[in-house]
């Protein structure tokens, strides 16, 4: 097994090892990638201002994200299809996350289900729900991470409608995935895989099959999702779900000042800015050029979170020197349980972690909780100077 170094070591394992049609998920875009790819290239453009001669032992990345703690304040985000990254995906990644001491989001649509992550953890972790149609369900959903103990709800505010995918089109990717001669031949290549998901009876939508109404089963699936998401979504909706849980909220999905402030009077404890990864709109701002607008914006009221673009300690240490109090990994830690299971989960958060706290001290800075635009050279108009 190679030593891992970079999370890129862990890239290259994953697409060995993991079919085509789960690699192409992780791996794409909306249309041309454009924000796809701009998500990590916009974190090169930052630099880093190096001190020396300045005491760096000692250094801490302990912290906290809408008042728990942390070992340092970077989460795993909702990712959905989990589960055919790898077998138990969802619970397996769900343990790494809680013996690192960092939070873990468990999608709705992952294959494992809320009750599979609880019966195998000991931690609480947060639950991530769609704005969907379907007032019994979402009551339901929002009752069953109550009864799982999971410690917050994150609502993903960017999904009314599902952006184009040409990958994910192409290779038939939906819910569920509609196999093609081509997949089926690529898979049986991916031997470890295979023989994982023989290993498991979890391959199906956990969260949905046998409790959403009319889905007994996958075949039943397709329709219910077609039907489920809500494009008439707006903030007194998101109101309602706030009172169906009646717990720690964090919205997600946010890169427009307004909406910000929109979710801070919904009675938010934060947001995440985020673009869903570049699978939405293309051709939208990288969430690390959209933060700033965004903290000027709402200032110290709610706390600010950053997702998308993420694969380095230094990219974490780039948003929180920015002003975000926290970031989430999705696809760093995917590649890391595709290509080692639980293990390379924790493989990436050690990658992520040492590059944070050395580069941090390499900075002249020994808490995480100081990290401030000091650090920092940011180019002149990174945040936008737009004429609109």
């Amino acid at each position: 097994m190679p030593m891992i170094t970079e999370i890129e070591d862990l890239r290259r394992i994953y697409k060995r090892r993991v079919p085509k049609m789960f690699f192409d998920y992780t791996e794409s875009g909306s249309w041309t990638e454009q924000t796809f790819r701009e998500n990590s290239s916009d974190f090169d453009k930052i630099y880093l201002r190096q001190r020396v001669a300045i005491d760096m032992e000692g250094r801490k990345t302990a912290s906290k994200m809408i008042g728990q703690d942390v070992a340092m304040p970077v989460a795993l985000a909702p990712v959905g299809l989990t589960g055919m990254q790898h077998f138990d995906g969802e619970i397996k990644a769900a343990k790494a996350a809680e013996k690192f001491g960092v939070p873990y989001s468990l999608s709705t649509m992952s294959i494992c289900s809320i009750e599979d992550v609880a019966e195998n953890t000991s931690k609480p972790f947060w639950m991530q729900v769609y704005t969907l149609k379907d007032d019994d369900f979402m009551q339901r959903l929002f009752d069953r991470a109550k009864a799982a103990k999971c410690s917050a709800a994150i609502i993903t505010v960017d999904l009314q409608l599902l952006g184009q995918r040409h990958k994910d089109v192409k290779n038939g990717l939906s819910a569920p995935p509609k196999l093609t001669p081509a997949s089926v031949a690529n898979m049986m290549t991916k031997v470890q895989w295979g023989l994982g998901m023989l290993q498991t009876k979890r391959r199906f939508f956990g969260n949905i099959v046998g409790h959403a109404k009319g889905v007994k089963d996958p075949s039943s699936l397709t329709s219910w999702t077609a039907q489920a998401f809500d494009q008439s979504l707006n903030w007194d909706r998101i109101r309602e779900f706030s009172k169906m849980w009646d717990g720690p909220l964090i919205i997600k999905g946010i890169m427009d000042p307004r909406d910000a402030l929109e979710a801070l009077n919904v009675g938010a404890d934060a947001i995440v800015v985020s673009n869903h990864g570049g699978r939405q709109l293309d051709g939208a701002l990288s969430s690390i050029r959209a933060l700033e607008p965004i903290l000027d914006a709402v200032g110290d009221k709610i706390e600010v979170h950053l997702d998308s673009g993420i694969r380095s300690g230094q990219d974490v240490l780039k948003a929180l020197a920015m002003g975000a109090k926290g970031t989430y990994i999705g696809r760093a830690y995917v590649y890391g349980l595709g290509a080692k299971g639980q293990q390379g989960v924790t493989d990436a958060l050690n990658v992520i972690h040492k590059e944070l706290e050395m580069s941090m001290g390499l900075c002249g800075r020994t808490d995480v909780k100081t990290l401030d635009r000091d650090i920092l050279m940011v180019p002149k108009g990174f945040s936008g100077d737009w004429d609109a």
